[in-house]
């Protein structure tokens, strides 16, 4: 790959090395060379082993385009060792090797949200799937914060507070009764491990002779430590990020963590990037004066060389039914012209927006991708088989054990897993093989302890039919024998809705009986089979293909495309009802940013005149947005065209009655 040609501010911020650096880089203006040419400039020109550089970002898809990037511009031999992560798959490796200083031990499990959510609503004893929701983002919150529970029970104002304070300390401790860390831990459990360990923090600084970071406008506070942390005295470190484009705060992120590195660093650099290499000047004159309504913690204003553009059309509708129809009406007009598909984004404020629009791709057969649409795997239902078929392959699998000991309810409850998982740490075994033991005897009363006696014995006997039969028929039986479609009936608000779930079970089944014909398979293959297509399915948004993309606001961001339609541009939509109450409006106008700066070449938006809310007709404003934009920016369609027209023809007519009256 050819290098990139860098502008003066871009190859400053490459070469930059007498102290911290921050980029505040613009969307568009070509960051992400920045960081890789500034990688591939250390290790050639400065003679930094790339095992020595560390650059850390927040998506596997960011690491993985950064990473090849570098290799393109270098030898094989000098990028190799090169670290590019996460900020979780960094924390990970820490604790992969420093498990015992944490409080772990070897093997430990990483639980994911729907690990934890069934963890806490039986801690809570609740059924509420809002409340345990809440209560398990709270917990979330205070591991962002870096509060330990005692910390969280002291600040406590009232008594709901204090509840969900004990429930995080029971939280805590039935994780490490089951040598189990969440995705929080990841990175909170590092960072404490370097304010206690000095001579661990040491080692890593010593191996670091330089760190970068991407998007540091969305790290949080616990993040932001394991930077200050990482960087040590030396101070070798670039951050690349843009307030502007932080729209994750309802998720922990924290952009004054940008003024905060100015007092933490007082040597700290700015290097502005402003010159956009993506859109139009009409769309970014649009984006600056939109924007520019938020107060700022570093002035910018983005440019372009790419020449003035349309003007941005907005689209107003009767309502959301002709919204759709007006767009995807639009897109065959475009197709018709030879616009490719996979140049055209759909982008809205929430995904029950998507529906119709889907809808209405699919009655005209445009093939579409849906962003953030809930993977196959990750349906609930999914996730309960293939936790019985992981336990069945592999007994060790802790994770799996916990999401089923209690699918059928078996009357475990956490102070049982807890002593469990204390047992089974002690003796270093899992908590399924742990079940079996009689010393269990000794910490629990002898009817709990014959439920995980029964409970171990019959899944001994599942691994036996699963030799036998095959794991799909094995599965099928077990499912049957539980009599799970009972338990969905439970869970599920309809029975249409309980047979869809049952319909996905078949598929799965289905899928694993071919699966089997085609090779003898294993269930520990199997299971690594799955495995894979789940992450390849994840990862299917990466790949282009011809495909018309429809995702919201917040998964837009750090793409481009074309042509942008961004739908539902009125009040308590963009910006949000919950933002306007909570008079949180900044963030919703730096959303509205970054769905503007998506686009390349063409923008359109759309307005409703009504909507339907719960069930019922309600009327729509147009979105305060749209007058922060300057007018000779917008071209109106629709209603408000109609009135201008008419507004012109009347000015017309009297200019020709004046012009009558003059000549008489």
């Amino acid at each position: 790959m050819a290098r990139m040609q860098l502008n003066e501010q871009q190859m400053d911020a490459v070469r930059y090395l007498d102290g911290p650096l921050l980029v505040l880089a613009g969307a568009g203006s070509g960051k992400t060379g920045v960081i890789t040419q500034k990688i591939a400039w250390l290790i050639e020109q400065q003679g930094i082993p790339a095992r020595n550089i560390l650059a850390v970002t927040f998506t596997n898809k960011a690491a993985r385009e950064m990473k090849g990037r570098v290799r393109d511009l270098l030898d094989s031999s000098k990028s190799r060792g090169l670290r590019v992560s996460t900020f979780h798959q960094l924390g990970l490796n820490i604790l992969r090797l420093h498990y015992r200083e944490t409080g772990l031990k070897s093997g430990f499990t990483l639980l994911d949200e729907q690990d934890t959510l069934p963890l806490v609503k039986e801690l809570l004893h609740e059924h509420d799937a809002e409340h345990v929701s809440a209560v398990r983002w709270q917990i979330s919150t205070w591991k962002n914060m870096m509060l330990t529970p005692k910390q969280a029970e002291a600040a406590a104002a009232d008594q709901q507070s204090l509840h969900t304070a004990l429930c995080y300390g029971a939280y805590e401790r039935s994780l490490r009764a089951y040598n189990a860390v969440d995705f929080d831990d990841l990175i909170w459990l590092p960072v404490k491990l370097f304010n206690d360990n000095a001579e661990i923090l040491q080692r890593w600084q010593g191996r670091l002779q330089y760190l970068l970071v991407d998007e540091y406008q969305d790290t949080n506070l616990s993040q932001y430590a394991l930077i200050r942390h990482l960087a040590g005295i030396r101070q070798a470190l670039t951050v690349v990020g843009d307030d502007d484009q932080s729209i994750y705060a309802w998720r922990g992120a924290n952009p004054e963590n940008m003024l905060q590195l100015k007092k933490d660093f007082p040597r700290l650099k700015v290097i502005k990037l402003e010159q956009n290499y993506r859109s139009v000047s009409t769309i970014l004159k649009a984006a600056n004066a939109l924007i520019a309504n938020n107060p700022h913690l570093f002035e910018k204003r983005l440019w372009s060389a790419l020449g003035e553009g349309d003007n941005i059309r907005v689209m107003q509708c009767k309502d959301e039914e002709h919204e759709a129809e007006r767009v995807i009406s639009d897109i065959l007009v475009q197709k018709f012209q030879g616009r490719a598909l996979g140049d055209i984004a759909i982008l809205y404020r929430g995904n029950h927006q998507a529906r119709l629009f889907e809808k209405a791709l699919r009655q005209h057969d445009l093939p579409y991708f849906l962003s953030g649409g809930q993977s196959f795997f990750g349906r609930a239902e999914i996730k309960d088989t293939m936790a019985f078929l992981r336990l069945i392959a592999n007994a060790d699998d802790n994770a799996a054990f916990l999401r089923i000991i209690n699918v059928p309810r078996r009357q475990i409850g956490s102070a049982t897993l807890e002593k469990l998982g204390a047992y089974a740490n002690q003796r270093d075994i899992s908590l399924l093989n742990a079940c079996g033991e009689f010393g269990l005897n000794d910490c629990m009363d002898a009817r709990r302890r014959g439920i995980l006696q029964e409970f171990h014995d019959w899944m001994q006997r599942q691994q036996s039919k699963t030799a036998e039969l095959g794991a799909a028929k094995a599965l099928t039986n077990l499912l049957h024998e539980i009599d799970y479609m009972a338990i969905l009936r439970e869970k599920s608000s309809s029975e249409t809705v309980a047979q869809r779930r049952w319909d996905n079970i078949d598929e799965l089944l289905e899928w694993l009986q071919r699966l089997q014909q085609d090779a003898k398979n294993e269930p520990h293959e199997l299971v690594n089979h799955l495995t894979l297509i789940d992450i390849l399915e994840r990862q299917d948004e990466d790949s282009d293909g011809e495909r018309i993309s429809l995702m919201t606001l917040h998964s837009a961001k750090g793409l481009e495309f074309p042509l942008v339609y961004l739908v539902g541009m009125e009040e308590e939509l963009l910006p949000h009802r919950v933002s306007i109450e909570e008079e949180n409006i900044e963030e919703e106008r730096r959303l509205a940013y970054v769905g503007i700066t998506r686009a390349r070449r063409h923008l359109i938006m759309t307005l409703a005149r009504r909507r339907r809310r719960y069930g019922e007709w309600m009327l729509c404003e147009p979105s305060r947005f749209l007058d922060e934009i300057p007018e000779e920016c917008l071209q109106w369609e629709g209603e408000k065209q109609q009135k201008q027209v008419t507004k012109e023809t009347g000015k017309a007519h009297l200019a020709n009655i004046r012009a009558l009256l003059d000549n008489t």
